[in-house]
């Protein structure tokens, strides 16, 4: 019986880290219906700027995130504590987007901080259903991507305006 109540939390866990590794992959990808499956409809949301439901940030947030031409999500050391349907996590978060500055010059925007969350599983699905954003810092820089897009040194880039893109896989 220990054996499998220590499988099940284990499980648990893990997919309550896929859910926390899914909202920036989504937010990438612009995929809005991934997002949505991040949140509870009735999650408590607050990043400052926002305050409410998961219903209602979804929105929010991709507005967001379609503004830019670039962006680009992270969670690492991501802890998870699960008791039976309900868990808590904290995370680190790095993400970046890139905007237009007056001058017309891309500038990248990098974000730390960390997510504080609790997860519900409901019905066998575990989902967001409180988080709070803590901004660390934030650190403004000239956007570089032009410079590997020279001839000597090009890389693949990848610029997401819109959901759909070709190269997105749904996992």
């Amino acid at each position: 019986m220990k054996a499998e109540r220590q499988l099940q939390e284990l499980l648990d866990r893990k997919a309550c880290e896929d859910v926390l590794l899914r909202y920036g992959r989504t937010l990438d990808w612009l995929d809005a219906s991934g997002q949505q499956a991040c949140f509870w409809p009735d999650a408590e949301i607050d990043y400052g700027f926002f305050q409410g439901s998961g219903s209602d940030w979804v929105p929010v947030v991709m507005s967001v995130e379609a503004d830019a031409p670039r962006r680009w999500h992270i969670s690492t050391g991501i802890m998870v504590q699960v008791d039976g349907d309900i868990a808590r996590s904290e995370c680190y978060g790095l993400s970046v987007g890139t905007a237009e500055n007056e001058q017309g010059e891309l500038v990248d925007t990098m974000f730390g901080g960390r997510y504080l969350d609790e997860l519900e599983k409901r019905d066998g699905t575990w989902r967001i259903s409180k988080r709070r954003y803590i901004a660390d810092w934030i650190n403004h820089f000239p956007n570089g991507l032009e410079a590997v897009d020279n001839g000597n040194f090009a890389l693949n880039i990848l610029q997401i305006l819109a959901p759909g893109h070709e190269l997105y896989r749904k996992m």
